[in-house]
């Protein structure tokens, strides 16, 4: 078996609009396409032995065992490796169940599709499912738990840290969207303009001189003191000859701690002599040049969690530990307790495995313990002098206890210093008596708390503290999300993009769109190059100044990776037509149906899909839909937009010569075409389409048919407004036409305007795209004989894998059976090309180049423009 391919979908795909992280493993089975899993002595034992929680797996059968019921009927490898695949990675602690095995059109060859929890990890897991299942086929040992620990670091490397997750788990629950900035925590939620960021828990609320003031635990000291909030006596010095008088001055016992540290590194507590001492302020010197010596205070250590100036959780932390039992060593006491299921790597579970450091070392030297000292019966042995669960330590929530002085003091501290989100680590006996009463003192503040302990306690109620900061950052009434309309189909996208931004422009908002040319935001080109994919997207709504968003989206990216978005609010299909079929298992309409339908699965319930009720995919598309559908076509007496509309529905109709809104029996004209420059006084019909599509998205957003009419009226056909797009450069004796039709379709509307212009000659520049079918490119010089007088041929690039000759004979032979004695001229240098078509063109001649044969055709064409007007 081999892997000849794997992509990750992070967005809507043609597998699932829901489940939007997916791998799709493009795998070719070899001879075990002739070897389903019965034909395999001994695999189905094999398999359960490795994996026996395989059992659990319901598969079609729709009960537990249901999968190995179906090995043991026979199933192919695919559909197994795909099981694997799932299984391998709940046992990473990855739990993902969404699967699905396809056979393509190419005998042996299998889309293997399965879903993830980190890119990384289900990438891995693609891999070892191939592996593994290969050494079940032949009986060989496999070492499965490596894979397991190697998914684990990889889920550990990748995922949200659980305080950044649950937030984002939190906004998900609100559909906020999120996109994640960076590999680590630097999040955004919501789009454009409604964005917001947040990092860990600091969010852009979070005050910057507040967290350089928690950052420096003498300046929080200092600040708390004045304010008459309870904390602990103590100096800070940076030089060892220092410690005696520091010693002199807060007494023993002593608690060390660099300046600036965090996660309780560096700290050492309950130092009680001048060896010690010397220790304890070398160990903490590695994390700081300044260090705190506090007096240490008995009682136990409590975290108090305050958001947006208001206490919302406690928690007791107890430092990791065993208890003896008179029989084990310590370091079989901490074997034991990382045996509690509820003990996991990293972060998991809800509580962390117990490791042994530095820190575990001397605190049990400092009870002439090692690791092979067997502890007495119910003697408790700290292993860390920090309670942090990433250190092993537990939690045990207290919420409830808080007395209201104590709430009222947490509260002033996070005013006092002036955090939005802070943890307030607080040293006494309880919280359920005023701290001043108890004796209690505040340790220190912290600025970017973890919400782990208060989330998952090993004890007391669970509390979702994520749930405050979401109230925070989106509190009623503010919108995380920007308008989207997506636009797909197979021509006419990039037109019906730019129509759309421009409408959406000239209303007052600042509009970002991506088209087949680059990534605009209001007039401004950011990017340059085919910019329809997901990246694209995401780009747009990443920009916090978009407040509009228009997005061009090609079957390319949605193949590749999904969509860039997870909801729109229009999703406009244009048509869909014979093009890059034989492509990515897409070889039918009906295949690229499937692809471009995703958009229209994307859009809200209470969104509308606009689509062409003259193209019957677009009407099929239509009657899946879950969303509001409007229809456009150049038709009025179309029986679907009859029939749509005698239901009361919205559609956009070209009659008597008016692009007109039809609501039920209602009619309301917004402009006659021959206003509206681009369909060149009516004369192109698919211009007409492109109009007929944007006009009726935007009317379904809700813009005035006054403003909209303004808008068609000023969206004028050029290479500035439309590039490549119908753009018409008038020399002295003769015109050029740069449009960058690629398909039959898309020559077939060039034909039809053609006939319209009347010419001395008619020439035509081509070039076919190697990627499409033999078929296709000899059908687009079909039509180029039927509409020129004399053609070259200018194939300087778009080979893709193919020869050029090749791509040549196959347009030369399209042109051939339609005009035998044809003048066709072969010039494969752009440079070279134009300048022989210049040179060469008669007076009144029209020339039209086709499909951006010549690269940058429409700068160069403007060049040689400007020289003959002397610009």
């Amino acid at each position: 078996m081999k892997i000849l391919g794997i992509q990750v979908l992070r967005g809507p795909n043609i597998w699932s609009i829901n489940r939007k992280k997916l791998i799709q493993m493009r795998l070719d089975l070899g001879e075990m396409e002739q070897r389903p899993t019965n034909l395999i002595e001994g695999f189905r034992e094999r398999i359960e032995k490795l994996i026996p929680s395989l059992q659990t797996h319901r598969c079609s059968k729709g009960e537990p065992g249901g999968f190995l019921a179906r090995i043991e009927e026979g199933t192919w490898m695919g559909h197994v490796i795909e099981h694997i695949a799932l299984e391998i990675q709940t046992l990473a602690g990855m739990d993902t169940g969404f699967g699905r095995t396809r056979q393509t059109k190419t005998e042996g060859i299998y889309n293997v599709v399965f879903s993830y929890i980190e890119e990384k990890a289900g990438i891995y897991a693609a891999e070892a499912s191939v592996q593994i299942a290969e050494a079940l086929i032949n009986d060989h040992e496999y070492d499965l738990e490596t894979d397991i620990q190697r998914m684990r670091e990889l889920r550990e490397m990748e995922r949200l840290g659980p305080s950044t997750g649950s937030i984002v788990d939190e906004a998900i629950s609100r559909d906020i969207p999120w996109i994640r900035l960076n590999k680590s925590s630097l999040v955004q939620l919501g789009y454009g303009k409604n964005q917001v960021r947040f990092r860990a828990t600091m969010t852009e609320r979070t005050n910057s001189i507040a967290v350089d003031i928690a950052g420096n635990k003498d300046e929080t000291k200092r600040l708390l003191q004045d304010s008459a909030i309870p904390v602990a006596k103590g100096v800070t010095i940076s030089d060892i000859e220092d410690l005696p008088d520091a010693i002199r001055k807060v007494g023993f016992p002593l608690v060390f701690k660099p300046l600036d540290g965090n996660h309780g590194r560096g700290a050492t507590i309950n130092v009680k002599t001048e060896e010690a001492a010397k220790e304890a302020f070398e160990y903490a010197k590695n994390y700081s040049r300044r260090i705190i010596i506090e007096r240490f205070i008995t009682g136990y250590d409590f975290r108090i969690l305050v958001i947006d100036h208001k206490m919302v959780a406690a928690a007791l932390r107890v430092p990791a530990h065993v208890t003896g039992n008179g029989q084990s060593t310590v370091q079989e006491l901490i074997n034991k307790e990382n045996e509690d299921p509820r003990r996991g790597y990293g972060h998991e579970n809800v509580l962390t495995e117990i490791t042994v450091d530095r820190d575990t070392l001397d605190l049990l030297a400092k009870k002439d313990y090692t690791l092979d000292s067997i502890p007495p019966q119910g003697e408790t042995v700290y292993l860390k002098s920090t309670a942090n669960l990433s250190t092993g330590g537990t939690s045990i929530d207290v919420t409830d206890l808080v007395h209201p002085q104590n709430i009222f003091i947490s509260e002033r501290i996070s005013r006092i210093i002036g955090l939005d989100i802070c943890g307030i680590d607080i040293m006494a006996e309880n919280l359920t008596q005023p701290l001043p009463e108890n004796g209690g003192v505040v340790l220190e503040v912290n600025a970017a708390p973890g919400f782990r302990m208060h989330l998952a306690p090993s004890e007391g109620l669970p509390r979702n503290v994520a749930a405050p900061v979401i109230d925070m950052l989106y509190p009623p009434g503010k919108d995380a999300r920007i308008p989207i309309i997506a636009v797909t189909g197979t021509n006419g996208k990039t037109t019906t993009t730019r129509l759309i931004a421009h409408i959406v422009k000239s209303n007052g908002t600042r509009v970002g769109f991506t088209t087949s040319d680059g990534i605009y935001v209001q007039n401004t080109k950011l990017m340059k190059g085919d910019t329809t994919g997901p990246i694209s997207a995401e780009f747009i709504l990443r920009d916090p100044t978009v407040e509009f968003a228009v997005l061009e989206t090609a079957r390319g990216g949605i193949l590749r990776a999904g969509l860039g978005f997870n909801k729109c609010d229009i999703g406009v299909v244009t048509n869909i037509q014979e093009d890059h079929l034989g492509i990515s298992d897409i070889h039918t309409l009906d295949d690229l149906c499937r692809v471009k339908a995703v958009v229209i699965g994307a859009v809200k319930r209470n969104g509308w899909s606009v689509l062409n009720a003259d193209n019957k995919y677009c009407i099929k598309i239509a009657n899946n839909a879950d969303s509001n559908i409007a229809f456009f076509s150049m038709d009025e007496k179309n029986p679907v937009i009859t029939e749509h509309c005698k239901k009361g529905g919205i559609a956009a109709i070209y009659e008597n010569g008016y692009i007109t809104i039809k609501k039920g029996d209602w009619k309301i004209r917004v402009e006659k075409v021959t206003h509206i420059p681009l369909t060149f006084g009516g004369s192109v019909d698919f211009m007409i389409q492109n109009v007929l599509a944007a006009t009726l998205a935007t009317f379904l957003w809700g813009y005035k048919i006054e403003d909209i009419r303004m808008s068609l009226e000023t969206f004028i056909p050029s290479a500035a407004q439309t590039p490549g797009r119908m753009n018409t450069f008038k020399f002295k004796e003769f015109k050029i036409l740069v449009d960058f039709a690629h398909n039959p379709d898309g020559f077939n509307g060039i034909k039809a305007y053609l006939q319209t212009i009347e010419a001395t000659e008619h020439v035509g520049v081509i070039s076919g795209t190697g990627d499409r079918r033999d078929e296709d490119i000899k059908e687009t010089a079909r039509i180029a004989a039927q509409m020129f007088d004399r053609v070259i041929i200018c194939q300087e690039k778009y080979l893709r894998g193919r020869d050029q000759q090749e791509i040549i004979d196959l347009l030369i032979a399209g042109i051939r059976e339609v005009k035998p004695e044809m003048e066709i001229t072969i010039n494969n240098n752009g440079n070279d090309c134009l300048k022989y078509i210049i040179a060469t063109a008669k007076s009144g001649s029209y020339i039209t180049i086709l499909s951006d044969t010549i690269d940058n055709a429409i700068g160069k064409v403007s060049e040689y423009l400007d020289k003959e007007f002397g610009v």
